[in-house]
């Protein structure tokens, strides 16, 4: 998978989200997105799973452009913002009820992923009792459970302890190893040096490429 981002402007209204980014994106890497909120992380992160349309410029997936194409992007699954789930179901139907939107998958690869992020113990307990750190995991679930090709994860670490930050690296690096693009976002760059292999810096809507350090 090749995401192109192309010159790629958001205006809402008299204020630049974003200003003339550019950028290639490839299967089998890990991308930091790294600023301060509102620097424009979460609008590009939109743009790119075509919840947003850009002002000017263009987003390719394997060379398509899906908003011209009215489609969806391929294979891919996001975690933007806070997770929401419907509080008065489990975690496990949440994730169920989501699975049945494309019927990808069953109730095993339902399990193993529950399992994998360390919710197998509360996977019962109702949406609305669980802690954030629990809503956090469920997030990261929904955008693994199907196997996509393209994984993106808006301050995916947010609310975990120590331990289940860990368990999570190691998840997206095995992700990593299989060929899926990754993108992370973060307003704390420590974060994601263990992880990443290219960052790019937002800073009210600028966009410019750091070397590794």
């Amino acid at each position: 998978m090749k995401i192109e981002i192309k010159n790629v402007s958001k205006k809402f209204k008299d204020i630049n989200a974003l200003e003339n980014v550019s950028m290639t994106l490839e299967s089998g890497k890990i991308y930091g997105f790294v600023g301060h909120n509102g620097s424009g992380k979460t609008v590009l992160l939109k743009l790119i799973c075509a919840f947003l349309e850009p002002s000017t410029g263009e987003i390719l997936f394997d060379g398509v452009n899906v908003i011209k194409e009215n489609s969806f992007p391929p294979s891919t699954r996001a975690l933007i913002e806070r997770p929401n789930f419907l509080s008065d179901l489990t975690g496990k139907e949440n994730l169920e009820l989501l699975a049945r939107i494309q019927n990808k998958i069953g109730e095993k690869e339902i399990e193993e992923t529950i399992e994998k992020v360390g919710l197998k113990q509360v996977e019962n307990r109702l949406y609305y009792k669980y802690s954030l750190g629990m809503k956090q995991k469920l997030g990261i679930a929904q955008v693994l459970m199907e196997n996509p090709d393209v994984l993106i994860l808006d301050e995916p670490f947010n609310g975990l302890d120590e331990d289940s930050a860990k368990n999570i690296r190691e998840i997206l690096l095995k992700e990593k190893e299989q060929g899926k693009l990754i993108i992370l976002a973060t307003h704390i760059k420590e974060d994601m040096g263990l992880l990443c292999d290219e960052f790019y810096k937002f800073n009210d809507g600028i966009v410019t490429k750091e070397e590794k350090k």
